[in-house]
């Protein structure tokens, strides 16, 4: 799969969102690498802490699917405000530590939205590894 079309899976999942306290929607979309995708959406509460982003949900959709430690690609992210234009959304501390558990950092690669164009995305892409340097581990 090209990350431009795991861009639209994420702009995709971003419809399901649940934000009606911060207005906030994102979509995740995470790449197996046998070519299956997995898409989250972040789902708010009231108690913000009981909150799950949507790169979390993607992962945890994957894991409940049977996927394992090594079985991940990419992930692709899309936000901005429910209904207005995409705007660059990196994941989160907890997202990346999260991430780390499953990936190997250097070869994962996290993508993520910088804005939508007439024909397509533009995007940001980096390795988990350089944009989580130093992953809890027990």
């Amino acid at each position: 799969m090209e990350y431009r079309d795991l861009l639209a899976e994420a702009k995709a999942a971003r419809e399901n969102s649940y934000c009606p306290y911060s207005g906030f929607a994102v979509g995740a979309a995470l790449l197996t690498k046998d070519g299956s995708v997995y898409r989250g959406c972040n789902v708010e509460n009231a108690s913000y802490g009981a909150t799950n982003c949507a790169e979390r949900t993607a992962l945890f959709a994957a894991v409940a699917d049977g996927r394992k430690s090594g079985d991940f690609e990419a992930i692709a992210i899309a936000g901005g405000p429910k209904n207005g234009a995409l705007i660059p959304c990196p994941p989160c501390g907890i997202c990346r530590q999260v991430l780390s558990e499953f990936v190997d950092p250097a070869d994962f690669r996290v993508l993520w939205v910088k804005e939508e164009t007439d024909d397509g995305f533009n995007w940001e892409e980096h390795s988990l590894a350089e944009l989580f340097a130093s992953a809890f581990a027990l």
